[in-house]
């Protein structure tokens, strides 16, 4: 009974079809990694924020109306730029290089229209006085509790710290596309995936500081009398 060793066999060629199912470009792998470690740091951020809320007197200062109706035509914007992605991508694999530059297009546009609407509210909430670590006096005045605790400073910097890091990962995928946009009939369909698995990304994330950030800082009560 021959013990040789077979050089050159590798099992994965009989699996059938004789592909390797497991295949991936280096690209594509590469922005896998950079999906994961990006995850890591966006997990830390919100485990951080999590902890600060749960363990001080959190101020709750955005009303239904126009707070949450406001970002909500912000989350409205992103997810539909993830749609029009999809589109992109899908144009894409079937070869439309014209209708995947028509797609792209239609989802900056969208993400443009988000990082808008980002500033004015931005704009809003400091010149209401809000910053990193300093409250508006209304807001101290109103969320400070009946044993005297005051509301805590660090509301403004986990707010500006988390959307800022996410509004620059927005415009960041922004600049991305345009580059797609501009060489997609240059590029591989592999270039044009790989710039979608970055945006639904973007926009997976913002589905969870949507509803940390906003929907549990809702002034249920009208405290400050909006």
């Amino acid at each position: 009974m021959s013990t040789e060793a077979r050089a050159g066999h590798f099992p994965a060629v009989d699996w059938n079809g004789g592909a390797f199912p497991y295949r991936v470009g280096h690209r594509k792998l590469g922005m896998w990694l950079f999906i994961v470690s990006d995850s890591l740091t966006f997990s830390a951020l919100l485990i951080g924020y999590a902890y600060l809320r749960a363990s001080n007197n959190w101020p709750t200062p955005f009303p239904f109306y126009p707070s949450i109706v406001f970002s909500s035509v912000m989350t409205f914007c992103l997810l539909s730029s993830s749609l029009t992605m999809v589109f992109g991508v899908s144009a894409s694999a079937k070869g439309d290089k014209a209708g995947a530059r028509k797609w792209i297009l239609a989802t900056m546009f969208f993400g443009a229209a988000f990082v808008v609407l980002h500033l004015i509210e931005w704009k809003h909430l400091l010149d209401e006085g809000l910053r990193p670590f300093f409250l508006p006096e209304h807001w101290a005045k109103v969320f400070t509790l009946a044993d005297g605790t005051p509301p805590t400073a660090l509301f403004g910097a986990t707010f500006f710290a988390i959307t800022g890091l996410h509004m620059f990962h927005v415009a960041t995928g922004l600049i991305y596309l345009a580059v797609v946009a501009a060489r997609v009939k240059k590029l591989k369909h592999e270039d044009v995936e790989i710039s979608g698995l970055y945006w639904h990304f973007v926009d997976l994330v913002w589905m969870f500081v949507f509803p940390l950030i906003y929907v549990l800082s809702v002034d249920m009560h009208g405290a400050l009398g909006h």
